[in-house]
């Protein structure tokens, strides 16, 4: 049962006596940790020590009391010293400053992130949702610059529990509630087993007063007596393995009431079936040494039927392991047994298998079962005393996925790492995302592509009646991080009249098929594959934003590519092309013929090519769209049909145009550009018309396919200054065809 109030020292006139409780809390410390303690107790008593908490406590008396629970897990000194003085700071009588000058930087800031996240805390009341408060558990841990501001904060809220009984019924049900959805499971979550069994305990019993008090009377005895049991039970299972020379690490614990409520709730079971109402853990280096300690278990007590699980030869779906067994212990009361390796345990403590994962029924989120282990860690407080920075990367970890942001009624959602504003207000509501124009965070006006920070308060600014930006969806702009906002985005436009996207689409890639030097044909190839079934329809889509230019431009090459395999092996049938060994063209309907490319247009895999037979050089391969095919019809008789061969060169030269205002560092950021991706430069050719500030920049570079050259052509277009940039046209003829 829960411990409703704890006794201080007090001196003969009934004041609490602080030397003699430092003393107590001190007794295993050094003397100027001691000295410590009582400085920042009598810190307290001057600066509002008498100030009466919202549970009628004094500051003074609630400080020493939380530093109280917090010494059971023997934490450093800066945690407890933090604990003693934060009362009297949340209520403003003891500022941060003076704090700081007394104890020391560090205690200011655990002071500092205590009061954060009470602040936090009741701002977010008014929900019970399951996914809001495992939100706000998630967020309370990423909002913290140190774990042990989490660990102040739990003792803190056991205090005020023992104290609760002075708050009117409906406050103290809230405050039940609250503990029971938020700090029990958090700390539960840290693996703070003697914290977390006397929260649930105090909820327990303000939110269920009868049950609380009919489990009470099933029990028999008293917690501390279960405890002397338990102790007993250790003391005899030692001796026993110790004469089978058995190496065992051995501990105990017994249930508390909520965990028997809930139990006898889950299994729908009397409390007369409940065995582990007292339970003890052994653990081992090795698995047969768990069978030989199952043996003496049994040998020494009588196994209860039924009530024995081999987890170790078929492990839970989630991983776990571990022998468990029921027998009749001493004195005839039921007794619970788990007997593990110390791996084992190591990987139900920290691993999938971890406890609080199959207590509270939860999924597994690896990014965040990863941060809990590491906070674990962290719970040992000599590797911490000696790891300086262990903090410092937590905090790393606790914010590289996911930020928790408030809203301004209170409540929390949780967003990607890098969302905007604008992803806040997509997550409230669709509508609030279409219509969202500016957004205020902490009170201040910022961009809507301003990255976001747990612990954040966003407020959205919105119009009655407005639209999506197309700019919303330029992942270079940075309004949007979520897939979920950015579908949004794009169903918005997608149901939009469906003719304008039809135009639109249609001028997009008009625009882009010009760019890259393309002819629009052979577009109703490609409907299938791009799950479409016109090509107005692709229009649509493009225009739509469900398609980009650069799905329909692969897509054609691709095809452009089978077509030309196929047509080859129908080919070698009916005629005896020239395919040379490891040739990139294959030249139909002519014997072997010495065959190279056109510097007029530069073609490239995927362009249309047609062969043009020159008299003594072979065939001179061109694009199709070429001025110098186009401007010859009386010489069609020496063009010949050729297609890309299965064997290509790694590079062809490609002529690109780049028209931009003129300044400095122009061409240096354009090489930038080709040296990170690896294109290498030609030919470069610049012209700068004075009166308009205008340069033409041509550049030939060695290209791999038209993938490659969109690639290129997108990355150029994005710096500054760029107007346009674009493939070369061929625009003289090439006399030496």
């Amino acid at each position: 049962m829960v411990k409703i109030r704890d006794d201080l020292p007090k001196t003969s006139d009934g004041s609490i006596d602080i030397q003699k409780w430092v003393e107590r809390i001190g007794l295993n410390r050094p003397a100027k940790e001691q000295t410590l303690l009582k400085q920042a107790a009598l810190l307290n008593l001057e600066h509002g020590g008498h100030h009466l908490t919202c549970v009628n406590e004094s500051c003074l008396r609630q400080g020493l009391m939380t530093a109280e629970t917090l010494g059971t897990l023997e934490p450093d000194i800066e945690t407890l010293l933090a604990a003693i003085v934060y009362f009297p700071a949340h209520y403003g009588e003891l500022s941060l400053e003076e704090i700081k000058n007394t104890l020391g930087a560090e205690v200011s800031n655990l002071v500092s992130g205590v009061i954060h996240i009470t602040t936090r805390t009741h701002q977010a009341k008014g929900t019970s949702s399951t996914a809001y408060h495992d939100n706000l558990r998630k967020m309370l841990l990423a909002v913290v610059e140190d774990v042990r501001v989490v660990l102040i904060k739990l003792a803190e809220r056991i205090t005020s529990l023992r104290a609760a009984t002075v708050l009117d019924k409906e406050t103290r049900h809230q405050f039940a509630l609250e503990t029971r959805d938020i700090y029990a499971p958090l700390a539960n979550r840290l693996g703070i087993g003697q914290i977390k069994w006397e929260l649930e305990d105090f909820a327990f019993r303000y939110l269920e007063p009868e049950a609380y008090k009919h489990i009470a009377k099933l029990l028999d005895e008293k917690r501390l007596d279960r405890e002397i049991y338990v102790k007993n039970v250790i003391e005899q299972l030692k001796q026993a393995l110790s004469n089978e020379h058995i190496e065992a690490e051995i501990t105990g614990r017994v249930k508390h009431i909520y965990s028997i409520w809930r139990k006898m709730n889950r299994k729908n079971l009397d409390f007369s079936d409940i065995y582990d109402v007292r339970a003890v853990r052994i653990l081992v280096p090795e698995v047969r040494d768990c069978y030989a300690a199952l043996g003496i278990v049994h040998s020494l007590w009588q196994h209860i039927p039924k009530e024995f699980d081999d987890y170790i030869a078929t492990p839970k779906e989630n991983g776990y392991r571990s022998l468990h067994t029921a027998v009749i212990g001493p004195e005839g009361r039921t007794l619970e047994i788990q007997i593990r390796t110390f791996s084992m345990h190591q990987e139900a403590e920290l691993g999938v298998a971890a406890h609080w994962l199959y207590k509270e029924g939860g999924k597994l989120d690896p990014g965040y079962q990863k941060k809990l282990n590491a906070l674990r860690q962290i719970l040992d407080w000599s590797e911490q005393a000696q790891d300086g920075d262990v903090n410092e990367l937590l905090l790393q970890e606790l914010l590289e996925d996911r930020v928790y942001i408030f809203t301004p009624q209170g409540d929390v959602v949780d967003l990607p790492q890098g969302a905007t504003p604008l992803d806040f207000a997509y997550h409230i509501h669709t509508d609030l995302g279409h219509s969202c124009r500016g957004a205020k965070v902490n009170g201040s006006i910022v961009t809507l592509n301003y990255p976001l920070s747990s612990g954040e308060q966003v407020e959205i600014l919105s119009v009655k009646s407005g639209t999506p930006s197309r700019d919303w969806l330029n992942p270079n702009l940075g309004y949007l991080r979520s897939a979920r906002a950015r579908a949004k985005v794009h169903n918005w436009f997608k149901r939009q009249a469906r003719d304008q996207n039809v135009a639109q689409g249609k001028e997009m890639l008009e625009r882009e098929f010009k760019r890259m030097g393309l002819e629009i044909g052979g577009l109703g190839k490609i409907l299938s594959k791009l799950g479409v079934k016109s090509i107005e329809d692709l229009y649509a889509a493009l225009g739509g934003g469900d398609l980009r230019t650069s799905q329909i431009v692969n897509a054609l090459q691709r095809v452009e590519t089978l077509e030309s395999a196929a047509e080859d092996d129908i080919t070698a049938h009916l005629a005896r092309p020239s395919s040379l060994q490891q040739s990139e063209i294959t030249i139909q309907g002519v014997g072997n013929l010495l065959c190279h490319f056109g510097r007029c247009c530069k073609p490239l895999p995927g362009d249309r090519i047609v062969g043009y037979i020159t008299l003594g050089r072979g065939v001179t391969i061109h694009r199709q769209d070429c001025i110098n095919v186009l401007n010859k019809p009386e010489e069609e008789q020496r063009l010949i049909q050729v297609d890309w061969g299965e064997t290509r060169k790694n590079v062809y030269p490609v002529d690109i145009n780049i028209k931009a205002y003129d300044r400095q560092g122009l061409l240096r950021d354009i090489t930038s550009i080709l040296s990170n991706e690896k294109i290498n430069v030609i030919a470069v050719n610049t012209l700068t018309n004075k009166d308009d500030n205008i340069a033409n920049l041509v550049l030939t570079l060695e290209i791999s396919d038209l993938g490659a050259l969109t690639n290129i052509l997108n990355k150029i277009g994005q710096l500054p200054n760029v107007l346009e940039v674009q493939r070369l046209h061929s625009t003289h003829s090439d006399t030496r065809k």
